[in-house]
């Protein structure tokens, strides 16, 4: 059988024989599928595979009468065509007669010549019902319990079976004949068995969507994609209605590299590599990884991206983070002809404390935006902010403790978050699962500000521009890599940085070290 095989996996490198139970059945087996182990050997396998089917669909069978007894089946569960019942059978008894070759009374058994005249007369069309059922009813009945055929007894399909099967067993005392003089080489020579066509894969059609569905489930729930996946799924979307249909199944590598040309001509390389391709490369992964389709196709599309250069360091200098501290402290709303002031209190504060406790711990912006008045605590005395993704989204998963600086604290940052009550301190949002969408609004906000007055260099990412400072200046202050990575909330580099923690007290000695800045008066 050439291409892939039909109901044969191979797992860790043995073989096995696979049903899949119907979902109607699967409450009564209590399994989405079954098996049955075949061995290393793949020609072994290929041989023990024709019994291996039958006894699953047999099991399935049994369970379809008991689940519905009385009920009168019209359709085979796993219909054969004649040819391919007749090479099941050839290839059962091929099987059964190696393991009969293993017992010492087998020398005993003869080959019956009646039996062979009888097949011939059978295959012939010379072999009325009564003698077609003695020579092959009871095969033909087994097939039927395995739900492969519903022929009744005596009409023409049903002959037609019998005089295949009657074929098969010809051919298979054949090759027993051949085995007894030592040669096991022979090859079937009938047409009906020789040129039988393997059973085709039923054609599934995998929804596009339903993947991506899944596949978010799982992800969120093991606490990732809290935000359902959002923004990839517009990838998915767009990969859709590109490709004209939801059939994961039917999309092909040069459909990934005709969709990965048709995004560059209005996206940047990088996006469409670490957003677009990414996003399919990893669902198309997991479907795979998954027995959901039979490979990833986007595992080797790729699109490479022009190397970044820099023509300067990626973090502010000590003047410019100045200057920036200065205009975020200084920050007034300005109010309108009549006096109001228009600008939302939430984002003025933002303004005038995002700026300093950036730099004092180096977090993303996102996360100091989302924070609650509740988030600010004191523990023994030390001032701290907790990073939780009940807050928003933190893109490590967990929570984790920052120290706030002296001179946050000394700015009146304490106070404020005291009298803001309860709730987010830089954004309005009153509904929590709206809470990232609106944190990562009032940074966006942020930037632009720093952008409009000229307090972010060009080309450099206002908000960003912290974390590279805050990691440059404990490289300089001898503060090791590991607890900057734990105050900022970066992944260890390691397996042995997963060892040990980072305690919240060395966290406050880290920050400690950290000078002030000269903000004047």
């Amino acid at each position: 059988m050439a291409g892939k095989v039909r109901n044969l996996i191979n797992r860790s490198g043995r073989y096995h024989a696979r049903l899949v139970v119907p979902k109607d059945l699967r409450a009564a087996i209590g399994k989405t599928e079954i098996r049955l182990p075949l061995g290393g050997d793949y020609r072994e396998a290929l041989k023990l595979l024709p019994g291996a089917v039958a006894q699953l669909q047999h099991k399935i069978a049994i369970a379809e009468r008991e689940a519905t007894p009385g009920r009168q089946t019209t359709a085979a569960r796993y219909p054969l065509a004649p040819d391919q019942i007749a090479h099941s059978h050839y290839m059962q008894r091929i099987a059964f007669d190696e393991v009969l070759r293993n017992d010492p009374r087998y020398p005993s058994v003869g080959i019956d010549d009646v039996l062979v005249d009888r097949l011939r007369d059978a295959i012939a069309g010379r072999a009325n019902d009564t003698e077609l059922k003695a020579l092959v009813g009871v095969q033909i009945d087994r097939f039927r319990a395995s739900g492969n055929v519903t022929a009744e007894p005596g009409s023409d399909e049903w002959r037609i079976i019998a005089r295949a099967l009657c074929s098969a067993e010809l051919e298979a005392l054949a090759r027993v004949v051949e085995r007894d003089e030592g040669d096991f080489s022979g090859q079937p020579t009938a047409p009906i068995i020789k040129d039988a066509q393997p059973p085709e894969e039923p054609q599934q059609r995998v929804s596009l969507s339903k993947l991506w569905a899944e596949y978010v489930a799982v992800r969120m729930q093991a606490g990732f994609m809290r935000d359902g996946g959002k923004r990839q799924r517009s990838v998915i979307e767009n990969l859709r209605k590109f490709l004209k249909h939801d059939d994961a199944d039917r999309i092909t590598k040069k459909d990934m590299l005709a969709w990965r040309d048709f995004l560059l001509r209005t996206k940047a390389a990088k996006t469409v590599s670490d957003v677009d391709l990414s996003t399919v490369r990893t669902l198309l992964n997991w479907a795979a990884e998954n027995d959901r389709l039979p490979e990833n196709v986007a595992a080797t599309v790729k699109q490479p991206k022009p190397r970044k250069v820099y023509s300067r360091e990626r973090g502010y200098t000590l003047d410019e983070a100045v200057k920036v501290l200065n205009a975020s402290r200084a920050y007034q709303p300005n109010k309108d002809g009549n006096g109001y002031i228009r600008e939302k209190s939430q984002l003025v504060a933002a303004k005038q404390w995002v700026p300093i406790i950036c730099a004092f711990t180096g977090a993303r912006v996102s996360e100091i935006t989302q924070l609650r008045a509740e988030d600010i605590q004191c523990q023994n005395g030390q001032w701290t902010a907790r990073i939780t993704p009940d807050a928003g989204t933190v893109k490590s998963g967990g929570y984790r403790d920052v120290p706030l600086h002296q001179q946050i604290i000394d700015l009146g940052f304490a106070d404020f978050a005291r009298d803001a009550g309860q709730g987010p301190l830089f954004h309005n949002g009153a509904d929590s699962a709206k809470y990232e969408q609106k944190s990562k609004q009032a940074s966006n906000q942020l930037a632009d500000w720093l952008r409009k007055n000229e307090l972010c260099p060009e080309g450099m990412q206002p908000n960003h521009a912290w974390r590279h400072r805050l990691k440059t200046q404990c490289r300089e202050l001898g503060i090791s890599d590991r607890v900057v990575d734990a105050i900022q909330g970066h992944a260890g580099r390691t397996a042995g940085d997963a060892y040990g923690d980072v305690t919240l007290k060395t966290k406050i000695d880290a920050i400690n070290k950290l000078p002030a800045y000269d903000l004047g008066s």
